[in-house]
């Protein structure tokens, strides 16, 4: 058996159940570099993600939507022409979406495939997960997990190639995520 399967079948430190994200400790950002010599950061403000746990690895289920005109790069005119149909174009994409296929690992090192569809564009994606631990929180009296996920996606995949040379096609993705363990 490889480090992968036993992976799959090992028991969890999370309770069975879905796991509601708290959207006040939680966040979804990206950069993606800008004339090739800087970068430029942001998130979005408003979105949504469930994480479904089961008795082991394998069971996992994570999915997320993100409300695209929700960008927030610190500067508004730059976030409304990304918004525009030169590049986002959130009237027709009004939302990125994304669902968990397989994860797997062992030790600290773990990863997420999945599926990420923007407008109606769906390509794989591989998202490097580091699972922060559980905790019980003096606020609500409720357990916490907490875990930051980094991953990349190429503008190109997904018809958003806009000003080449101007913008880089590499984002990467930066997720913090906390959740609240079902009662």
């Amino acid at each position: 058996m490889t480090n992968t399967d036993t992976a799959q079948t090992t028991a969890l430190p999370l309770r069975s159940g879905t796991w509601a994200y708290d959207p006040f400790h939680s966040s979804v950002g990206f950069q993606i570099r800008h004339l090739g010599i800087s970068k430029v950061r942001g998130h979005f403000g408003t979105f949504e993600t469930e994480l479904t746990v089961g008795e082991t690895v394998g069971s996992i289920a994570v999915t997320a939507t993100v409300q695209l005109a929700s960008i927030d790069t610190g500067n508004p005119d730059r976030d409304a022409h990304v918004c525009s149909s030169d590049l986002l174009d959130v009237e027709k994409r009004p939302t990125m979406a994304f669902r968990s296929t397989r994860i797997s690992g062992d030790g600290e090192d773990w990863t997420m495939e999945g599926e990420l569809t923007i407008g109606d564009v769906t390509r794989p994606l591989s998202l490097a997960v580091e699972f922060g631990g559980v905790v019980d929180s003096a606020v609500d009296g409720r357990r916490h997990a907490g875990f930051e996920a980094t991953g990349e996606i190429r503008r190109k995949e997904f018809g958003l190639d806009f000003a080449p040379g101007v913008l880089g096609d590499v984002v990467k993705i930066n997720l913090d995520l906390q959740f609240v363990e079902p009662q």
